[in-house]
């Protein structure tokens, strides 16, 4: 899923162009227990970014069509395979984990998912992992550097305050 956030949105469809366009580096990276995303941005830009933010969180699902996700999908069987399948010992942390936890624990599994869970991954999946847990009552933002305390909360409320709340956890 860290990939279809990086596919744009519906007011922000091309992220790398939009952000890159004022000096924004951005990312993500996922573990067993988070996926985070991160822009270093100018402090100017900091109402931008915020933006670009609250739009990937409440209007994102607007932009993710079947073809992005075949396309991210492929993407991330490259991936594994680049980083798993095809090296030498490729697959051994894989084996240890399903070797010390339980059949059925989330940690038993790999981060990016067997080529068979990729590939039964539906569009449908995609949309309703999204709406349960990329909510507002389920994600941390952190705002760090030069800027005004005051001006940032206001960009924050005004940003981010209509999103409505997923469901409970």
């Amino acid at each position: 899923f860290e990939h279809m956030m990086f596919a744009g949105s519906q007011h922000v469809p091309d992220p790398d162009k939009v952000l890159a366009a004022f000096g924004a580096s951005f990312n993500g990276s996922t573990d067993f227990d988070r996926t985070n995303y991160f822009e270093t941005v100018p402090a100017g830009s900091l109402p931008l970014v915020l933006w670009a933010e609250s739009d990937r969180m409440g209007y994102l699902l607007d932009a993710v069509n079947q073809e992005n996700f075949d396309n991210q999908r492929e993407v991330v069987k490259n991936e594994r395979r680049q980083s798993m399948d095809n090296v030498p010992y490729g697959t051994a942390v894989e084996v240890i984990f399903q070797n010390l936890f339980p059949k059925g624990h989330p940690y038993s599994w790999h981060i990016i998912g067997s080529m068979q869970d990729l590939e039964n991954a539906t569009l449908d999946d995609v949309h309703q992992f999204f709406r349960t847990f990329y909510t507002p009552n389920n994600c941390v933002l952190t705002i760090a550097g030069e800027f005004d305390n005051a001006e940032a909360r206001k960009l924050v409320e005004e940003y981010f305050g209509s999103l409505p709340p997923g469901p409970p956890l």
